[in-house]
């Protein structure tokens, strides 16, 4: 979000960020914005949520049985759930502080923009009355484009179901399976908590789901080149990679590093922000396998410094990984999966080796692969020959290469930058209050509308009628012809 801040700064807009308390990324101090800074914390802080990552690490790590998995599963939900939780009460506390809400109504914002996998910005929006537009790839309801999209489940892959858009019949059940049992879990998490808040600030005959459904624009952090083809929306504009930029300048010692590599070229291994080290006996593996390569090594890792560290690894507590991604000697990307490294890679053209952790990484992953642009690998079984493996397989395959450039091609070549595109879509919504002429009024349907169920039970029962009716005269008719005949014999 704070590419986007920082953009709108620069061109003169004036931004307010409204932030919880416990905050973990957000300043509450900046020169591109104000902030309003609510004294609820988010009921994380990142020590507990470090523990918790850990715990699902090392639970895949040490084969963990099928009770553990579905206890983990169900963590994760109840995780998700506190989650949203903590947001409608950060909402409702802003919601009650009549001081604070006069002051923004006041201050005549001329849009919200949020990310609706958290809801409390877009009640906000409704409750202030102003134009929404969204910075989004998930919402409280799941993936975007099933929030607001027609998604036929025949060839629409469900996120997480690693299926692509061309399905056997037996894919096709098993995509249809992971979309109910989706919804169960999402009806789990959402219903209870926003059914009851929406009636009671908005009113019993609003359902909390239109207030996503109206939006004005949805700013989708995906494209093409990473989604599979799909029925979209007017109101949906892409702007995968809007956070991309051409690399800089590394600094002087990192330069020569990476210099030093001479024609072998250089491997990029970094896991996130969430999870800055892994258990040492995996980190031992993943020294050792670097070890034996001749490419050189720039490795994002906080915890224990391996002891088979070979002479070509350099490890760092933080990495440049724009700038090494677009550097020209960078032959391979290590990654977790998620969207930000994906889009990066894409951009710069560098093939990946996948080590998803949790989440949407595997997922991530496998479009990837899918591609031919990634190897992936499992977290649970990963050693140091199977990491060595896939390490020299996208090195010395070209394909990999070949494929990644391509595909990076085709993401480049666009009229204007997706940032640019973004930021264009925010000013039209602030000068013509709203984009309603890009939205659907599906969203204030029913289900028995949006599917015509209602129109199919009158057709059926008109025919049926007219089939009845008809054979009543059938009768009448042949009950008349058979009578006559009758007394004539008579």
């Amino acid at each position: 979000m704070n590419v986007i801040v920082e953009e709108l700064h620069a061109r003169g807009h004036e931004v307010t960020v409204v932030l919880p308390s416990g905050a973990w990324y957000i300043k509450p101090d900046s020169p591109h914005y104000k902030s309003i800074t609510i004294n609820l914390s988010t009921g994380y802080d990142t020590k507990s949520f470090e523990l918790y990552v850990t715990r699902i690490l090392n639970s895949r790590r040490n084969g963990s049985s099928l009770w553990t998995r579905i206890s983990l599963e169900f963590d994760v939900l109840t995780q998700f759930y506190q989650m949203h939780m903590h947001g409608l009460q950060m909402a409702k506390q802003l919601f009650e502080d009549e001081e604070m809400m006069r002051n923004l109504r006041d201050a005549k914002y001329d849009l919200v923009l949020t990310d609706p996998a958290i809801g409390g910005g877009v009640l906000l929006g409704h409750r202030l009355g102003v134009p929404l537009v969204f910075n989004v790839r998930w919402a409280i309801q799941g993936e975007g484009h099933f929030v607001i999209a027609p998604s036929p489940l025949s060839y629409i892959p469900i996120p997480g179901s690693e299926l692509t858009d061309r399905m056997t019949f037996m894919q096709r059940v098993k995509n249809v399976l992971i979309y109910i049992i989706t919804c169960i879990q999402f009806w789990y998490i959402v219903e209870p908590l926003y059914s009851p808040f929406v009636h009671h600030h908005f009113g019993k005959d609003v359902h909390y789901m239109e207030l996503f459904q109206a939006a004005d624009i949805w700013l989708m952090r995906n494209d093409f080149t990473f989604e599979f083809p799909r029925p979209t929306m007017p109101n949906i504009v892409y702007m995968s990679g809007f956070q991309c930029k051409p690399s800089k300048p590394l600094p002087k010692e990192l330069e020569e590093f990476v210099q030093s590599s001479g024609e072998h070229g250089v491997i990029v291994m970094t896991l996130g922000t969430l999870v800055e080290h892994l258990p040492e006996d995996l980190t031992e593996e993943i020294a050792a396998a670097f070890a034996e390569l001749p490419q050189k090594v720039i490795w994002r890792h906080k915890g224990k410094k391996p002891s088979i560290l070979g002479k070509n690894t350099l490890i760092l507590d933080w990495l440049p990984q724009n700038d090494l991604l677009g550097h020209p000697k960078t032959k391979v990307f290590v990654a977790h999966g998620g969207t930000n490294g994906m889009q990066e890679a894409i951009y710069h053209g560098v093939p990946l080796v996948g080590l998803p952790l949790m989440f949407d990484q595997q997922d991530n992953f496998f479009r990837m692969a899918s591609r031919g642009v990634a190897k992936v690998l499992d977290y649970g079984t990963v050693n140091k020959d199977i990491f060595l493996e896939a390490l020299k397989e996208v090195l010395y395959e070209p394909s990999y290469r070949e494929k990644m450039k391509a595909l990076s091609s085709l993401h480049r070549d666009q009229p204007m930058k997706p940032l640019d595109r973004a930021i264009f879509w925010i000013e039209f919504v602030m000068r013509h209050k709203g984009a309603a002429h890009l939205r659907t009024e599906s969203y204030k349907m029913s289900k028995i509308q949006y599917h015509s169920i209602d129109v199919l039970a009158f057709l059926l029962t008109i025919v049926l009628l007219l089939f009845t009716i008809i054979i009543y005269v059938v009768k009448c008719f042949w009950r008349r012809v058979f009578h006559r005949g009758k007394d004539k014999k008579e």
